[in-house]
This record gives C-alpha cells, sequence and structure tokens, in this order.
C-alpha cells in the first residue's frame, strides 16, 4: 500500500540526498451556567487578540466548510469580499488532499492522511479500510477530534450540515452511532447533495434521532421550494445554533458544513430542468443571480489553464524519461465549462447570504472562519469535470478569519487545512494535542507580517483501491486515472511524485514540477529542466524528509516533523 512505497522512498531518497531527518449531549437549548476555569497554554496568543480575556471570556468561533469550492468562485461572493477586507486572508492555503472526506477527516484532526487512516472517499461498500466514515471511524478519529477537547473545556459545540461520506442513513438501516465531543448534532444526510428530500440528525439523550425533511411538490411555487432547500434548512439551523450561543455565558463552536457549491450526484436532478450544480430557484435567472460578477462576465479565461494540451504535463522517471501519462481523458468543451462556472457561481449564492447573516448575527467576541474542503476542475489542465490532483485548481482552498484583534490583510504564511485543528485549540486556551502535525494560525491574526511556514505537504491515493466515488455519475473514470501521489507545493511550486504503476503492490515513481512566478497553471513539467535543477533537489529534499514522518493515529509528532514545513 501507499505508506510502504512511501517509507521507502523515504529513505531511498535519504541515502541518495543525505538529507537529514529533519456525543454526548441533547440538541436542546445549549447548557447555561457558569464556565468552568480557563485552561492556559504557554504559546496562547488570546491575550493578545482580546483585552477582556483577563476577564476570562473565551472567544466564540464558527466555521464555514464549504463544499468544492474553487478559488475562481471567490470573486462572486460580497461576504468573501468582506471578510477580506475586515479580517485576515490566506492566500497560500492548501489541504491535504482535494478529496472531501480526505480532507476533512484532516481538518477535524489535524493530521495527514497517512495518520488518521482515511485515504479515500469510500469504503466500496465494507470492503476496503481506506476511505469514508468507516476509515474515519475505526482508526479512532472522532476522538482525536479538535471539537472533543473543545467540549471537555467548556464549549458548547455545533455541527450542522455536511459530515462525511458514508456517514449515512437510508430507511429500514440502522442509523449510524452518535459522534463524541459535539453538544448539538445535526448532521444532513448524503441524499442533499440533489439539492432536496434529505434527512438530518439530532441527539437526544447519548442516542442518533432522525429527521426527514421532503422535498415540496414540482406545483408548489419556487419560494416554497427553496425553503426546504438544503442550504436553507442547513441555515436555519445553524441560525438557530448561533442566537442560542450568543445569548449563553458559555463559549461556543459551531461548524456549518453547506453542500454548495457541489454538483448533484444523481443521473437526473430532484425537479424537471436542475442543472448538474443545482442553485436555489431565486438565483437562477438573471444576469446578476452569479453574485459579485456579472453572469456573462464568467468564462474561461476564469479558468486559468483551460484546455491546455496535457501532453507536455507527463510524469518524468527518475532516470529524466518519460513516465505513464495518465492524464489523457481529455478536457471539457467550452460551453460546458462556462455552464457549470456560471451554475456553480449561483448555487454558491445561498451560501455567500448565509455567511452575510452570520457575520451580522455574531457578537464582538466571535471569530468565523471561512473556508472549502477542496477545490475542483472545470477543463483545466486539459482535465475534464472534478477533482483529486495537486494541481493549483484542486488543492488550493480559501482562508479568511475575521474577529477580535484580527488585523485586516493577506498573510504569506504557506498554511494547510491541518493548521485549523490547532488554531481552535489555543484560541480555547488549549496547548495542542501531541498528535496533530498542524501550526496554531493564532501569531499570524495579530502579526500579519510573520512567516513560519514555506510549504505544505499532500497525499492521495488512487481511487480504483476502494471502487467508485459518489461524483462518478458526472466525473466519469477521471478520479480512477489520477495516480496516488505524494507532492509538496510552496507560494510558487509544485513537486509532485506520482506512483504510475496502479497495481497496489507494484511502484513506479514519476515526477511533475511546476513553478508559479510566470505562469499561473502548470503549463509544463520542469522536473528534467536542467535549470530548474536547484529548485527541484531543494523540494526534493523536502519530500525525503516528509518521508520519515510515519506517526499514525496517537502517536506523538516529533518537532522535526513540523518544522519541515518551515
Amino acid at each position: 500500500m501507499q505508506l510502504d512505497k512511501r517509507a521507502w522512498v523515504g529513505v531511498c531518497l535519504l541515502v541518495l540526498m543525505t538529507v537529514a531527518a529533519c456525543g454526548g449531549a441533547n440538541d436542546a437549548d445549549p447548557p447555561q451556567g457558569p464556565r468552568p476555569p480557563r485552561t492556559t497554554s504557554s504559546a496562547s496568543a488570546v491575550g493578545d487578540l482580546e483585552p477582556a480575556a483577563a476577564s476570562d471570556k473565551r472567544p466564540n468561533i464558527v466555521v464555514v466548510m464549504l463544499d468544492d469550492f474553487s478559488m475562481d468562485l471567490v470573486q462572486t461572493m460580497r461576504s468573501a469580499q468582506r471578510m477580506r477586507k475586515a479580517g485576515a486572508s490566506y492566500p497560500f492555503t492548501f489541504v491535504t488532499d482535494s478529496l472531501c472526506c480526505v480532507s476533512r477527516s484532516s481538518f477535524f484532526t489535524g493530521q495527514y492522511p497517512h495518520q488518521t487512516g482515511v485515504r479515500t472517499n469510500t469504503s466500496h461498500q465494507g470492503t476496503s479500510t481506506l476511505g469514508g466514515w468507516p476509515a474515519y471511524d475505526t482508526n479512532g478519529n472522532p476522538e482525536r477530534a479538535f471539537n472533543v477537547r473543545l467540549q471537555e473545556a467548556g464549549y458548547t459545540t455545533g455541527f450542522v450540515g455536511k459530515f462525511l461520506n458514508e456517514y449515512e442513513w437510508v430507511p429500514g438501516r440502522a442509523l449510524p452511532p452518535a459522534v463524541p465531543g459535539w453538544s448539538t448534532f445535526n448532521a444532513v444526510f448524503g441524499s442533499a447533495y440533489d439539492g432536496w428530500d434529505f434527512a438530518s440528525t439530532s441527539v437526544t439523550g447519548g442516542r442518533l434521532q432522525v429527521t426527514q425533511h421532503p422535498a415540496p411538490p414540482a406545483s408548489v411555487s419556487d419560494a416554497a421550494k427553496d425553503a426546504a432547500y438544503a442550504g436553507t434548512v442547513i441555515g436555519d439551523k445553524a441560525m438557530r445554533f448561533l442566537r442560542q450561543g450568543e445569548a449563553s455565558d458559555a463559549p461556543y463552536f459551531l461548524e456549518v458544513g453547506l453542500y454548495a457549491p457541489h454538483n448533484r450526484t444523481q443521473p437526473e436532478g430532484y425537479y424537471p430542468g436542475d442543472p448538474l450544480f443545482p442553485p436555489m430557484f431565486r438565483d437562477r435567472t438573471g444576469d446578476r443571480s452569479c453574485g459579485r460578477v456579472a453572469c456573462r462576465k464568467l468564462t474561461v479565461d476564469d479558468l486559468p489553464g483551460f484546455g491546455d494540451n496535457p501532453r507536455d504535463n507527463r510524469p518524468r522517471l527518475a532516470n529524466g524519461t518519460k513516465g505513464r501519462a495518465w492524464n489523457t481523458a481529455g478536457s471539457l468543451r467550452p460551453a460546458a465549462a462556462v455552464r457549470d462556472l456560471r451554475d456553480r457561481a449561483r448555487m454558491s449564492q445561498s451560501a455567500d447570504r448565509l455567511v452575510n447573516r452570520i457575520l451580522r448575527a455574531v457578537g464582538p467576541n466571535t471569530y468565523v472562519v471561512l473556508t472549502s474542503d477542496n477545490g475542483f476542475h472545470l477543463g483545466q489542465n486539459g482535465l475534464g469535470r472534478g477533482k483529486g490532483t495537486p494541481y493549483d485548481t484542486d488543492v488550493r482552498v480559501p482562508l479568511l478569519v475575521t474577529g477580535p484583534g484580527v488585523v485586516p490583510g493577506a498573510r504569506r504564511e504557506v498554511t494547510s487545512n491541518i493548521d485549523l485543528a490547532p488554531t481552535f485549540e489555543e484560541l480555547a486556551g488549549l496547548g495542542p494535542a501531541p498528535f496533530r502535525s498542524g501550526l496554531s494560525l493564532v501569531p499570524t491574526l495579530t502579526q500579519p507580517k510573520l512567516v513560519r511556514q514555506g510549504y505544505a505537504f499532500l497525499e492521495h491515493t488512487q481511487q480504483t483501491l476502494t471502487g467508485p466515488d459518489p461524483d462518478a455519475a458526472f466525473t466519469g473514470s477521471e478520479l480512477d486515472r489520477i495516480p496516488s501521489y505524494t507532492a509538496v507545493r510552496s507560494r510558487t511550486a509544485l513537486l509532485a511524485r506520482f506512483d504510475l504503476d496502479p497495481r497496489p503492490d507494484q511502484v513506479q515513481w514519476g515526477y511533475e514540477y511546476y513553478n508559479y512566478k510566470r505562469n499561473e497553471f502548470e503549463l509544463r513539467n520542469n522536473v528534467a529542466n536542467p535549470k530548474r535543477r536547484a529548485e527541484v533537489e531543494l523540494l526534493m529534499a523536502r519530500l525525503a524528509a516528509f518521508d520519515t514522518c510515519q506517526q499514525t493515529g496517537n502517536q506523538a509528532v516529533p518537532e522535526a516533523c513540523r518544522s519541515v514545513r518551515q
């Protein structure tokens, strides 16, 4: 499996390059009453961020997690522009893997996929231990999630919306287990991908309960349909928790997991004429239905690298010869890409309105975080429609933070979604758990010029090892073709090491290197270019050092494995 290959290549590269190794309660009103004593962290900067910390008023935290939201859509959301002006923006934020379940597992735990054991979106109906909720659960991740520690420290914790792939229920089947560490747990099951007719959870007495949200008939008004839309239901539940939290003396944490702008997963939409990316009906017509940018102005020019011929991206083997070409499916037609881009922008508008509602509702002692589980490509780099690659379209995501003491401006820190768990812990006055690989971003909230990390690492396991992905109806076999890889990303460069042999017991390394100083996208693989040798060797050394970091589960992460990102 991939872990064995990572360990093997780490040893080889180290020798060759002499690199130094380097659940809980009820879903009723949040509990009232006095807060527990604040715990302290030797590295905590909460006091710098909020002068009122002396009165033991720990901050509240709200995270809005979008689904498949790509950087090309940021321009369409007014709330994102509002947060960018008022708070901190992190333009060099990357996810550990551009797959929903893998990325979200890293977000909850502050760990890489090789630590969580969650490698793919699915378990292929239980035949694999690599993916989905089964992998997340059996590897002990629910207990390692940051929300458990926040709840133990006295936070009222709420989750509303999309949770993890295969944390599912259909009528006639047993319910999944209640997830520890949540005072309120309103997971919305995957039938909400199509926008309507889904179920959600609540917790009563430690046991999961289900509520059905039926879709109105096609004959009712568009407004009635919109009231039953998944984004509306999630938003209403989130705002209910938020109002209760703001009225309480106890600090709270809330995650809002929206399905927008993910495509539907069924071949046919719920209502006649539903597009592949189904927005609310109020957002389906008019040139301004795409938000801040007029729909007519959203074109393939907003998709850098659209239609680029992938022949010069072919991986190179260690000896410089060409390896197996894996990107061979062909790009989307321009008309299809533009249609999908505009529908994704329309779908994002319900999320935009909710973020603005949240920003208006929270008090001055509340941090609001906006991000995504991964990006998405629509014809860039000669690809089709989907995610899973190490390319900028798929792994770079927005990260915006507003809140008490946050100094506005863009940061140059290279951040990863594994940095958010320790960030939330430090904001809550806790020291980071020793098994977290991420680094708290709290110091950067008040120091925009502070740069401690220059690299992020990516891990991906080929989907064919666990069976079809939920998006297969519209992405075809594209995700299956993307090889397993480990990659390192800086502000200006990407080095990806692909396993070009799809057999689980065989390996053939192929490399791709791209420099973004002159090109916005992956124009040409320059790994064998003599002029780039020094840059490539530097990133090769980083990969070799990362390969030595093989901690899993609850194992403590040595400082050398965090410093490899410096």
